[in-house]
């Protein structure tokens, strides 16, 4: 058994179908949220890290803030026109 599966409240006669969908939502936004951070922590790294070492250097801080804006603002920008097509 998973634990997607084993921290679902039990489908038995007494579960509430809101309360279930309530807690897959909270459980996609939670995973979808980690593998954002995961995709553009990589993603940003490969880009603006060159020669890892024990700190980053100004330059390679400036770019990775750069990067991680981008991905955010294009993220939203998918986001919104998927959303605003379904309607």
């Amino acid at each position: 058994m998973d634990s997607f599966s084993s921290s679902l409240p039990s489908s038995g006669a007494g579960a509430n179908p809101d309360a279930v969908m309530e807690q897959i939502k909270a459980q996609l936004a939670q995973a979808y949220a980690q593998e954002f951070l995961e995709t553009v922590g990589n993603k940003c790294f490969e880009k603006c890290v060159t020669k890892p070492g024990s700190s980053l250097s100004g330059s390679e801080s400036s770019c990775i803030s750069r990067c991680v804006d981008r991905y955010i603002e294009a993220t939203g920008i998918v986001s919104r026109a998927l959303f605003s097509s379904q309607r």
